[in-house]
Protein backbone atom coordinates (compact mmCIF):
# COMPACT_ATOMS: atom_id res chain seq x y z
CA UNK A 1 0.00 0.00 0.00
CA UNK A 2 1.23 3.56 -0.96
CA UNK A 3 1.36 6.03 1.62
CA UNK A 4 2.82 9.36 0.95
CA UNK A 5 4.46 11.35 3.63
CA UNK A 6 3.78 15.12 1.97
CA UNK A 7 1.10 17.26 4.08
CA UNK A 8 -1.08 19.56 3.17
CA UNK A 9 0.64 21.91 5.35
CA UNK A 10 -0.64 25.12 7.97
CA UNK A 11 -4.07 25.97 8.60
CA UNK A 12 -3.78 29.29 7.52
CA UNK A 13 -2.02 28.10 3.80
CA UNK A 14 -4.86 25.36 3.66
CA UNK A 15 -7.61 28.20 3.90
CA UNK A 16 -6.70 30.17 1.05
CA UNK A 17 -6.95 27.28 -1.14
CA UNK A 18 -9.90 25.48 0.34
CA UNK A 19 -11.98 28.37 0.56
CA UNK A 20 -12.27 29.22 -3.26
CA UNK A 21 -12.14 25.63 -4.12
CA UNK A 22 -15.30 24.83 -2.26
CA UNK A 23 -17.06 27.64 -4.13
CA UNK A 24 -15.62 25.90 -7.30
CA UNK A 25 -16.69 22.89 -6.93
CA UNK A 26 -20.26 24.55 -5.47
CA UNK A 27 -20.68 26.30 -8.93
CA UNK A 28 -20.03 23.15 -10.82
CA UNK A 29 -22.73 20.98 -7.99
CA UNK A 30 -25.35 22.88 -8.61
CA UNK A 31 -26.19 22.55 -12.38
CA UNK A 32 -25.28 18.56 -11.96
CA UNK A 33 -28.05 17.99 -8.76
CA UNK A 34 -30.18 19.76 -10.10
CA UNK A 35 -29.73 18.14 -14.01
CA UNK A 36 -29.18 14.42 -12.34
CA UNK A 37 -32.36 14.88 -10.15
CA UNK A 38 -34.23 15.94 -13.50
CA UNK A 39 -32.81 12.93 -15.53
CA UNK A 40 -33.35 10.81 -12.55
CA UNK A 41 -37.75 11.73 -12.89
CA UNK A 42 -37.30 12.82 -8.97
CA UNK A 43 -38.40 16.02 -7.67
CA UNK A 44 -35.05 18.97 -8.58
CA UNK A 45 -34.86 19.55 -4.35
CA UNK A 46 -34.25 15.76 -3.96
CA UNK A 47 -30.97 16.31 -6.08
CA UNK A 48 -29.91 19.72 -3.78
CA UNK A 49 -30.39 17.50 -0.88
CA UNK A 50 -28.09 14.84 -1.57
CA UNK A 51 -25.59 17.13 -2.86
CA UNK A 52 -25.84 18.73 0.70
CA UNK A 53 -25.71 14.95 2.04
CA UNK A 54 -22.61 14.30 -0.05
CA UNK A 55 -20.88 17.47 1.09
CA UNK A 56 -21.43 17.74 4.92
CA UNK A 57 -22.71 13.96 6.13
CA UNK A 58 -20.13 12.12 3.82
CA UNK A 59 -17.02 14.91 4.07
CA UNK A 60 -16.96 14.62 7.84
CA UNK A 61 -16.93 10.51 8.09
CA UNK A 62 -14.41 10.30 4.99
CA UNK A 63 -10.47 9.89 5.11
CA UNK A 64 -10.43 10.89 1.56
CA UNK A 65 -8.81 14.51 1.23
CA UNK A 66 -10.28 15.35 -1.87
CA UNK A 67 -13.03 13.19 -2.70
CA UNK A 68 -16.33 14.58 -3.59
CA UNK A 69 -19.74 13.06 -2.68
CA UNK A 70 -22.97 14.15 -4.35
CA UNK A 71 -25.71 12.22 -6.83
CA UNK A 72 -23.88 10.46 -9.64
CA UNK A 73 -24.97 10.06 -13.49
CA UNK A 74 -23.80 6.15 -13.11
CA UNK A 75 -26.80 6.17 -10.83
CA UNK A 76 -29.77 7.49 -13.20
CA UNK A 77 -30.81 4.31 -14.39
CA UNK A 78 -31.32 2.73 -11.32
CA UNK A 79 -33.44 5.48 -9.66
CA UNK A 80 -35.65 5.72 -12.97
CA UNK A 81 -36.38 2.29 -12.86
CA UNK A 82 -36.75 2.49 -8.96
CA UNK A 83 -38.87 5.39 -8.86
CA UNK A 84 -41.28 3.45 -11.72
CA UNK A 85 -41.28 0.53 -9.82
CA UNK A 86 -41.83 1.71 -6.16
CA UNK A 87 -42.24 5.31 -6.65
CA UNK A 88 -40.09 8.08 -4.98
CA UNK A 89 -40.90 6.99 -1.27
CA UNK A 90 -39.89 3.67 -2.20
CA UNK A 91 -36.24 5.11 -3.53
CA UNK A 92 -35.72 6.75 0.07
CA UNK A 93 -36.34 3.61 1.62
CA UNK A 94 -33.93 1.81 -0.81
CA UNK A 95 -31.36 4.09 -0.41
CA UNK A 96 -31.69 3.96 3.32
CA UNK A 97 -31.23 0.29 3.33
CA UNK A 98 -28.34 0.84 0.59
CA UNK A 99 -26.67 2.86 2.98
CA UNK A 100 -26.78 0.29 5.78
CA UNK A 101 -25.33 -2.85 3.56
CA UNK A 102 -22.58 0.11 2.82
CA UNK A 103 -21.91 0.26 6.35
CA UNK A 104 -21.84 -3.27 6.33
CA UNK A 105 -19.48 -3.38 3.58
CA UNK A 106 -17.13 -1.35 5.36
CA UNK A 107 -17.48 -3.40 8.35
CA UNK A 108 -16.39 -6.43 6.50
CA UNK A 109 -13.45 -4.38 4.28
CA UNK A 110 -14.58 -4.77 1.17
CA UNK A 111 -13.30 -1.84 0.04
CA UNK A 112 -11.28 -4.19 -2.21
CA UNK A 113 -14.42 -5.18 -4.19
CA UNK A 114 -13.94 -3.21 -7.44
CA UNK A 115 -10.72 -4.80 -7.97
CA UNK A 116 -12.29 -7.76 -8.69
CA UNK A 117 -14.95 -6.41 -11.70
CA UNK A 118 -12.96 -6.47 -14.70
CA UNK A 119 -12.18 -2.67 -16.53
CA UNK A 120 -13.56 -3.38 -19.92
CA UNK A 121 -17.20 -4.39 -17.35
CA UNK A 122 -16.80 -1.17 -15.87
CA UNK A 123 -16.23 1.55 -18.57
CA UNK A 124 -18.63 -0.64 -20.80
CA UNK A 125 -21.45 0.06 -17.62
CA UNK A 126 -20.56 3.64 -17.80
CA UNK A 127 -20.68 3.54 -21.80
CA UNK A 128 -24.40 2.12 -21.68
CA UNK A 129 -25.32 4.25 -18.78
CA UNK A 130 -23.74 7.60 -20.52
CA UNK A 131 -25.31 6.65 -24.12
CA UNK A 132 -29.00 5.98 -21.97
CA UNK A 133 -28.05 9.93 -20.20
CA UNK A 134 -27.48 11.24 -24.08
CA UNK A 135 -30.36 9.75 -25.45
CA UNK A 136 -33.05 10.78 -22.61
CA UNK A 137 -31.75 14.10 -22.70
CA UNK A 138 -32.27 14.98 -26.63
CA UNK A 139 -35.66 15.33 -26.15
CA UNK A 140 -35.26 17.80 -23.14
CA UNK A 141 -32.38 19.75 -24.74
CA UNK A 142 -35.61 20.88 -27.35
CA UNK A 143 -37.73 21.79 -24.37
CA UNK A 144 -39.95 18.79 -24.87
CA UNK A 145 -40.60 16.35 -21.57
CA UNK A 146 -39.34 12.61 -21.78
CA UNK A 147 -42.82 10.83 -20.90
CA UNK A 148 -44.84 13.32 -23.67
CA UNK A 149 -41.99 12.02 -26.04
CA UNK A 150 -42.98 8.38 -25.00
CA UNK A 151 -46.35 8.50 -25.80
CA UNK A 152 -45.97 10.32 -28.91
CA UNK A 153 -43.26 12.14 -30.29
CA UNK A 154 -45.02 13.75 -33.03
CA UNK A 155 -47.81 15.35 -30.22
CA UNK A 156 -44.10 16.11 -28.48
CA UNK A 157 -42.97 18.08 -31.03
CA UNK A 158 -46.14 19.44 -32.15
CA UNK A 159 -46.86 20.55 -28.61
CA UNK A 160 -44.03 20.87 -26.40
CA UNK A 161 -40.63 21.60 -28.96
CA UNK A 162 -39.38 25.18 -27.69
CA UNK A 163 -37.00 27.16 -30.53
CA UNK A 164 -36.17 29.17 -27.34
CA UNK A 165 -35.24 26.10 -25.29
CA UNK A 166 -33.23 24.42 -28.39
CA UNK A 167 -30.93 27.78 -28.80
CA UNK A 168 -30.31 27.77 -25.14
CA UNK A 169 -29.39 24.03 -25.30
CA UNK A 170 -27.24 24.44 -27.80
CA UNK A 171 -25.73 27.07 -26.60
CA UNK A 172 -24.48 25.62 -23.11
CA UNK A 173 -23.97 22.72 -25.37
CA UNK A 174 -20.93 24.41 -27.64
CA UNK A 175 -19.64 26.27 -24.02
CA UNK A 176 -19.52 22.88 -22.31
CA UNK A 177 -17.61 21.24 -25.98
CA UNK A 178 -15.26 24.76 -26.10
CA UNK A 179 -14.48 24.33 -22.37
CA UNK A 180 -12.83 20.53 -22.96
CA UNK A 181 -10.25 22.61 -25.34
CA UNK A 182 -6.61 22.38 -24.72
CA UNK A 183 -6.60 26.13 -25.54
CA UNK A 184 -9.19 27.09 -23.67
CA UNK A 185 -8.03 25.18 -20.18
CA UNK A 186 -5.03 26.89 -20.53
CA UNK A 187 -6.13 30.61 -21.09
CA UNK A 188 -7.36 32.67 -18.03
CA UNK A 189 -10.80 32.13 -18.30
CA UNK A 190 -10.19 28.11 -18.56
CA UNK A 191 -10.71 28.39 -14.77
CA UNK A 192 -14.07 29.26 -15.13
CA UNK A 193 -16.01 25.91 -14.72
CA UNK A 194 -17.43 24.82 -18.06
CA UNK A 195 -21.13 23.91 -16.27
CA UNK A 196 -21.58 27.30 -14.14
CA UNK A 197 -20.31 29.28 -17.52
CA UNK A 198 -22.86 27.19 -19.40
CA UNK A 199 -25.82 27.35 -17.46
CA UNK A 200 -24.87 31.34 -16.61
CA UNK A 201 -25.13 32.00 -20.55
CA UNK A 202 -28.30 30.48 -20.89
CA UNK A 203 -29.95 32.09 -18.69
CA UNK A 204 -28.31 35.66 -19.78
CA UNK A 205 -29.59 34.69 -23.12
CA UNK A 206 -32.66 33.85 -22.00
CA UNK A 207 -33.20 37.19 -20.14
CA UNK A 208 -31.87 39.26 -23.00
CA UNK A 209 -33.32 37.29 -26.13
CA UNK A 210 -37.19 39.55 -26.21
CA UNK A 211 -40.20 37.18 -26.69
CA UNK A 212 -41.10 38.57 -30.10
CA UNK A 213 -38.00 36.78 -31.87
CA UNK A 214 -38.61 33.51 -30.50
CA UNK A 215 -41.58 32.25 -27.62
CA UNK A 216 -40.73 32.14 -24.12
CA UNK A 217 -40.14 29.20 -21.92
CA UNK A 218 -43.10 27.35 -20.70
CA UNK A 219 -43.36 27.11 -16.46
CA UNK A 220 -42.18 23.09 -17.20
CA UNK A 221 -39.01 24.24 -19.16
CA UNK A 222 -37.98 25.59 -16.36
CA UNK A 223 -36.38 24.72 -12.85
CA UNK A 224 -39.12 24.15 -10.28
CA UNK A 225 -38.46 23.94 -6.54
CA UNK A 226 -41.07 24.08 -3.77
CA UNK A 227 -39.44 26.93 -1.81
CA UNK A 228 -40.88 30.91 -3.02
CA UNK A 229 -39.12 32.26 -0.20
CA UNK A 230 -35.76 34.27 0.61
CA UNK A 231 -34.04 34.15 3.72
CA UNK A 232 -35.00 32.91 7.37
CA UNK A 233 -38.33 32.00 5.79
CA UNK A 234 -37.10 29.93 2.81
CA UNK A 235 -34.78 28.19 5.43
CA UNK A 236 -38.21 27.22 7.47
CA UNK A 237 -39.54 26.07 4.01
CA UNK A 238 -36.66 23.94 3.26
CA UNK A 239 -36.81 22.03 6.62
CA UNK A 240 -41.04 21.47 5.48
CA UNK A 241 -40.00 19.96 2.45
CA UNK A 242 -37.68 17.38 3.91
CA UNK A 243 -39.58 14.12 3.16
CA UNK A 244 -39.00 10.73 4.94
CA UNK A 245 -39.20 7.63 3.37
CA UNK A 246 -42.21 5.29 3.27
CA UNK A 247 -42.00 2.64 5.52
CA UNK A 248 -44.69 1.14 4.40
CA UNK A 249 -43.23 0.04 1.55
CA UNK A 250 -40.55 -2.61 3.07
CA UNK A 251 -43.27 -4.78 2.21
CA UNK A 252 -42.40 -4.46 -1.57
CA UNK A 253 -40.25 -7.19 -2.86
CA UNK A 254 -39.12 -4.12 -5.01
CA UNK A 255 -37.22 -2.35 -2.25
CA UNK A 256 -34.61 -4.80 -1.37
CA UNK A 257 -33.83 -4.95 -5.01
CA UNK A 258 -33.41 -1.39 -5.83
CA UNK A 259 -31.48 -1.35 -2.48
CA UNK A 260 -28.85 -4.07 -3.28
CA UNK A 261 -28.77 -2.57 -6.83
CA UNK A 262 -27.89 0.60 -5.64
CA UNK A 263 -25.47 -0.38 -3.31
CA UNK A 264 -23.24 -2.26 -4.86
CA UNK A 265 -23.27 0.20 -7.99
CA UNK A 266 -22.97 3.01 -5.53
CA UNK A 267 -19.79 1.24 -3.88
CA UNK A 268 -18.28 0.24 -7.03
CA UNK A 269 -18.23 3.98 -8.40
CA UNK A 270 -17.40 5.58 -5.22
CA UNK A 271 -13.95 3.40 -4.88
CA UNK A 272 -13.58 3.77 -8.58
CA UNK A 273 -13.74 7.17 -8.43
CA UNK A 274 -11.24 7.03 -5.03
CA UNK A 275 -8.74 5.87 -6.76
CA UNK A 276 -8.74 7.90 -9.30
CA UNK A 277 -8.82 11.05 -6.95
CA UNK A 278 -5.94 9.29 -5.53
CA UNK A 279 -3.97 9.37 -8.76
CA UNK A 280 -4.35 12.68 -9.29
CA UNK A 281 -3.70 14.36 -5.92
CA UNK A 282 -0.70 16.66 -5.91
CA UNK A 283 0.40 15.42 -2.27
CA UNK A 284 -0.06 11.47 -2.98
CA UNK A 285 -1.88 10.93 -0.38
CA UNK A 286 -3.48 7.37 0.01
CA UNK A 287 -7.28 6.98 1.26
CA UNK A 288 -9.01 4.29 2.79
CA UNK A 289 -11.23 2.09 1.10
CA UNK A 290 -12.89 0.68 3.58
CA UNK A 291 -13.30 4.20 5.70
CA UNK A 292 -14.60 5.36 2.51
CA UNK A 293 -17.90 2.83 2.06
CA UNK A 294 -18.57 3.59 5.41
CA UNK A 295 -18.78 7.13 5.17
CA UNK A 296 -21.04 6.34 1.44
CA UNK A 297 -22.88 3.95 3.87
CA UNK A 298 -23.52 7.11 6.58
CA UNK A 299 -24.44 9.25 3.55
CA UNK A 300 -26.90 7.41 1.74
CA UNK A 301 -28.79 6.28 5.34
CA UNK A 302 -29.00 10.25 5.72
CA UNK A 303 -29.96 10.72 2.29
CA UNK A 304 -32.57 8.40 2.23
CA UNK A 305 -33.97 9.79 5.54
CA UNK A 306 -34.18 13.52 4.37
CA UNK A 307 -35.88 12.74 0.49
CA UNK A 308 -32.28 13.18 -1.05
CA UNK A 309 -31.19 10.98 -4.11
CA UNK A 310 -28.17 7.94 -3.88
CA UNK A 311 -25.10 9.39 -3.38
CA UNK A 312 -21.81 8.27 -4.46
CA UNK A 313 -18.11 9.71 -4.86
CA UNK A 314 -18.09 11.62 -7.96
CA UNK A 315 -14.85 12.25 -10.22
CA UNK A 316 -16.42 15.53 -11.94
CA UNK A 317 -16.84 17.40 -8.47
CA UNK A 318 -13.82 15.75 -7.22
CA UNK A 319 -11.21 16.35 -10.37
CA UNK A 320 -12.62 19.62 -10.09
CA UNK A 321 -11.83 20.44 -6.51
CA UNK A 322 -8.10 19.01 -7.38
CA UNK A 323 -7.63 21.45 -10.34
CA UNK A 324 -9.04 24.40 -8.22
CA UNK A 325 -6.58 23.85 -5.68
CA UNK A 326 -8.27 22.09 -2.69
CA UNK A 327 -5.86 20.86 -0.50
CA UNK A 328 -8.26 19.42 2.52
CA UNK A 329 -11.82 17.89 3.46
CA UNK A 330 -12.83 21.48 3.95
CA UNK A 331 -12.91 22.28 0.38
CA UNK A 332 -15.90 20.03 0.43
CA UNK A 333 -17.37 21.00 3.18
CA UNK A 334 -17.50 24.46 1.91
CA UNK A 335 -19.35 23.29 -1.01
CA UNK A 336 -21.24 21.42 1.33
CA UNK A 337 -22.40 24.96 3.28
CA UNK A 338 -22.70 26.96 -0.28
CA UNK A 339 -25.19 24.23 -1.18
CA UNK A 340 -27.42 24.59 1.82
CA UNK A 341 -27.48 27.90 1.78
CA UNK A 342 -28.72 28.48 -1.72
CA UNK A 343 -31.27 26.15 -1.43
CA UNK A 344 -32.54 27.44 1.90
CA UNK A 345 -32.08 31.42 1.59
CA UNK A 346 -32.79 31.67 -2.09
CA UNK A 347 -33.72 29.09 -3.78
CA UNK A 348 -36.39 31.13 -5.82
CA UNK A 349 -33.13 32.56 -7.67
CA UNK A 350 -32.56 28.91 -8.66
CA UNK A 351 -35.93 28.84 -10.92
CA UNK A 352 -34.75 30.88 -13.34
CA UNK A 353 -32.47 28.35 -14.75
CA UNK A 354 -33.92 26.81 -18.16
CA UNK A 355 -33.99 22.62 -17.91
CA UNK A 356 -32.59 22.69 -21.81
CA UNK A 357 -29.30 23.86 -20.18
CA UNK A 358 -29.15 21.67 -17.79
CA UNK A 359 -29.95 18.58 -20.48
CA UNK A 360 -27.06 19.83 -22.25
CA UNK A 361 -24.46 19.16 -19.06
CA UNK A 362 -26.18 15.81 -18.86
CA UNK A 363 -25.79 15.62 -22.73
CA UNK A 364 -21.96 16.38 -21.79
CA UNK A 365 -21.57 14.10 -19.32
CA UNK A 366 -23.17 10.93 -21.09
CA UNK A 367 -21.08 11.77 -24.10
CA UNK A 368 -17.76 11.70 -22.09
CA UNK A 369 -19.01 8.20 -20.22
CA UNK A 370 -19.22 6.43 -23.79
CA UNK A 371 -16.94 8.38 -26.24
CA UNK A 372 -15.52 7.24 -29.44
CA UNK A 373 -12.11 7.37 -28.23
CA UNK A 374 -13.40 4.77 -25.18
CA UNK A 375 -14.86 2.36 -28.04
CA UNK A 376 -11.01 2.57 -29.99
CA UNK A 377 -9.06 2.19 -26.91
CA UNK A 378 -11.30 -1.06 -26.11
CA UNK A 379 -11.13 -2.28 -29.63
CA UNK A 380 -6.93 -2.16 -29.47
CA UNK A 381 -6.75 -4.16 -26.17
CA UNK A 382 -8.35 -7.01 -28.59
CA UNK A 383 -11.29 -9.61 -27.88
CA UNK A 384 -10.36 -9.58 -24.22
CA UNK A 385 -11.70 -6.40 -23.84
CA UNK A 386 -14.07 -5.60 -26.56
CA UNK A 387 -16.58 -7.92 -26.47
CA UNK A 388 -17.13 -7.98 -22.22
CA UNK A 389 -17.29 -3.94 -23.08
CA UNK A 390 -19.56 -4.32 -25.63
CA UNK A 391 -21.95 -7.15 -24.02
CA UNK A 392 -22.01 -5.10 -20.91
CA UNK A 393 -23.06 -2.16 -22.88
CA UNK A 394 -25.85 -3.68 -24.95
CA UNK A 395 -27.14 -5.71 -21.77
CA UNK A 396 -27.25 -2.43 -19.54
CA UNK A 397 -29.22 -0.45 -22.15
CA UNK A 398 -31.52 -3.05 -23.34
CA UNK A 399 -31.88 -5.05 -19.94
CA UNK A 400 -30.75 -3.23 -16.60
CA UNK A 401 -27.62 -2.18 -15.12
CA UNK A 402 -27.10 -5.27 -12.96
CA UNK A 403 -27.97 -7.75 -15.70
CA UNK A 404 -25.57 -6.23 -18.12
CA UNK A 405 -22.76 -5.84 -15.47
CA UNK A 406 -23.11 -9.64 -14.89
CA UNK A 407 -23.90 -10.70 -18.96
CA UNK A 408 -20.15 -8.46 -19.04
CA UNK A 409 -18.62 -10.55 -16.23
CA UNK A 410 -19.56 -13.67 -17.75
CA UNK A 411 -18.15 -12.36 -21.05
CA UNK A 412 -15.10 -12.02 -19.22
CA UNK A 413 -14.77 -15.46 -17.26
CA UNK A 414 -15.43 -16.97 -20.91
CA UNK A 415 -11.96 -15.61 -22.05
CA UNK A 416 -10.22 -15.76 -18.57
CA UNK A 417 -11.30 -19.99 -18.66
CA UNK A 418 -10.77 -19.85 -22.27
CA UNK A 419 -7.19 -18.59 -22.07
CA UNK A 420 -6.14 -21.02 -18.98
CA UNK A 421 -7.90 -23.70 -20.82
CA UNK A 422 -5.20 -23.21 -23.98
CA UNK A 423 -2.32 -22.17 -21.86
CA UNK A 424 -3.42 -24.63 -19.50
CA UNK A 425 -1.57 -28.23 -21.62
CA UNK A 426 1.63 -28.39 -24.04
CA UNK A 427 2.25 -31.04 -26.18
CA UNK A 428 5.77 -32.28 -27.96
CA UNK A 429 6.31 -34.79 -29.96
CA UNK A 430 9.29 -36.38 -31.35
CA UNK A 431 9.09 -40.33 -33.26
CA UNK A 432 7.48 -42.61 -30.18
CA UNK A 433 8.37 -39.94 -27.62
CA UNK A 434 5.29 -37.91 -26.44
CA UNK A 435 5.87 -35.04 -23.93
CA UNK A 436 2.72 -33.63 -21.90
CA UNK A 437 3.30 -30.40 -19.81
CA UNK A 438 1.44 -28.96 -17.19
CA UNK A 439 2.33 -25.65 -17.27
CA UNK A 440 -0.30 -24.11 -14.87
CA UNK A 441 -2.70 -25.51 -12.24
CA UNK A 442 -5.32 -28.18 -14.50
CA UNK A 443 -8.57 -28.63 -13.63
CA UNK A 444 -12.02 -30.65 -14.66
CA UNK A 445 -12.12 -27.96 -18.19
CA UNK A 446 -9.06 -29.76 -19.43
CA UNK A 447 -10.00 -33.64 -18.83
CA UNK A 448 -11.49 -33.91 -22.36
CA UNK A 449 -8.00 -32.72 -24.02
CA UNK A 450 -6.04 -34.43 -21.74
CA UNK A 451 -7.74 -37.98 -22.20
CA UNK A 452 -7.95 -37.51 -26.22
CA UNK A 453 -3.59 -37.13 -26.09
CA UNK A 454 -3.91 -40.54 -23.88
CA UNK A 455 -6.21 -42.45 -25.96
CA UNK A 456 -4.30 -41.89 -29.34
CA UNK A 457 -1.00 -43.38 -28.02
CA UNK A 458 -0.02 -46.76 -29.45
CA UNK A 459 2.12 -49.87 -28.29
CA UNK A 460 5.76 -48.99 -28.12
CA UNK A 461 4.98 -45.42 -27.26
CA UNK A 462 6.88 -43.38 -24.79
CA UNK A 463 4.73 -41.06 -22.58
CA UNK A 464 6.11 -38.29 -20.28
CA UNK A 465 3.59 -36.25 -18.04
CA UNK A 466 5.30 -33.36 -16.53
CA UNK A 467 3.58 -31.57 -13.70
CA UNK A 468 5.98 -29.69 -11.94
CA UNK A 469 4.36 -26.39 -12.86
CA UNK A 470 1.30 -27.33 -11.50
CA UNK A 471 0.20 -25.93 -7.59
CA UNK A 472 -2.81 -27.79 -8.36
CA UNK A 473 -4.02 -30.98 -10.01
CA UNK A 474 -8.01 -31.79 -10.19
CA UNK A 475 -8.99 -35.07 -8.49
CA UNK A 476 -10.39 -35.87 -11.90
CA UNK A 477 -7.39 -35.29 -13.82
CA UNK A 478 -5.31 -37.19 -10.98
CA UNK A 479 -8.11 -40.21 -11.02
CA UNK A 480 -7.54 -40.51 -15.14
CA UNK A 481 -3.72 -40.49 -14.98
CA UNK A 482 -3.30 -43.25 -12.83
CA UNK A 483 -6.14 -45.74 -14.36
CA UNK A 484 -4.15 -44.87 -17.58
CA UNK A 485 -0.43 -45.73 -15.66
CA UNK A 486 -2.15 -48.81 -14.66
CA UNK A 487 -3.11 -50.19 -17.91
CA UNK A 488 -0.49 -48.99 -19.99
CA UNK A 489 1.87 -52.08 -19.55
CA UNK A 490 -1.02 -53.94 -21.03
CA UNK A 491 -0.97 -51.74 -24.12
CA UNK A 492 2.73 -51.55 -24.32
CA UNK A 493 3.03 -48.34 -23.18
CA UNK A 494 5.77 -46.84 -21.42
CA UNK A 495 4.85 -43.62 -18.95
CA UNK A 496 7.07 -41.63 -16.84
CA UNK A 497 5.23 -39.43 -14.24
CA UNK A 498 7.11 -36.00 -13.01
CA UNK A 499 5.71 -34.50 -9.85
CA UNK A 500 2.66 -35.79 -10.49
CA UNK A 501 0.17 -35.65 -7.73
CA UNK A 502 3.31 -34.95 -5.50
CA UNK A 503 5.08 -38.02 -6.95
CA UNK A 504 7.48 -39.31 -9.65
CA UNK A 505 7.46 -42.98 -11.37
CA UNK A 506 8.16 -44.66 -14.39
CA UNK A 507 5.15 -47.68 -15.42
CA UNK A 508 7.21 -50.01 -17.78
CA UNK A 509 5.30 -52.20 -20.73
CA UNK A 510 5.77 -55.47 -18.78
CA UNK A 511 6.45 -54.95 -15.66
CA UNK A 512 4.05 -52.40 -14.33
CA UNK A 513 5.89 -49.28 -12.07
CA UNK A 514 9.72 -49.12 -12.83
CA UNK A 515 11.06 -46.49 -10.47
CA UNK A 516 8.89 -44.51 -8.14
CA UNK A 517 9.95 -41.53 -5.55
CA UNK A 518 7.89 -39.57 -3.85
CA UNK A 519 8.99 -35.62 -3.32
CA UNK A 520 12.37 -36.82 -6.19
CA UNK A 521 13.57 -33.96 -7.71
CA UNK A 522 12.19 -34.67 -10.90
CA UNK A 523 14.70 -34.43 -14.15
CA UNK A 524 14.91 -31.03 -15.97
CA UNK A 525 14.88 -32.59 -19.07
CA UNK A 526 12.03 -34.88 -19.35
CA UNK A 527 12.16 -36.27 -23.00
CA UNK A 528 15.76 -36.88 -22.85
CA UNK A 529 15.13 -39.14 -19.60
CA UNK A 530 12.69 -41.39 -21.80
CA UNK A 531 15.11 -41.91 -24.12
CA UNK A 532 17.94 -42.98 -22.02
CA UNK A 533 15.83 -45.36 -19.90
Amino acid sequence: MHTSTKTAGPLSHTLKRDLPAGMVVFLVAVPLCLGIAMASGAPPLAGLIAGIVGGLVVTSVSGSALSVSGPAAGLVVVVVAAIGNIGFDGLLMATVLAGVMQLIFGYLKLGRIGAFVPSSVIKGMLAGIGLILVINQLPLLAGMEKSAVDQSLSTAIAEQFSSRALLLGLVALVILVLWERRFIKRSPVGKIPGPLLAVVAAVALDKLLPESMLAGLSDIQRISLPIDELGWAGMLQFADQLQAPGFETLLKPGVYTAAITIALIASLESLLSLEAVDKIDPLERHSPPHRELKAQGVGNLVSGLVGGLPITAVIVRSSANVQAGGQTRLSSLVHGVLLLASVALCAPLLEVIPLACLAAVLVQTGYKLASPQLFIEQYRHGAKRIVPFVVTLVGVMALDLIQGVLLGIVAALYFLVHTNYRRALSVTQQGNHLLIRFRTDITFLNRDELRSRLDQAASGDVIIIDGRHAHHIDPDIQDDIMAFCHNAPSRGIQVELQNVKGTSATYGPSIGVVAQSHGASPKEDGMSAVAGS
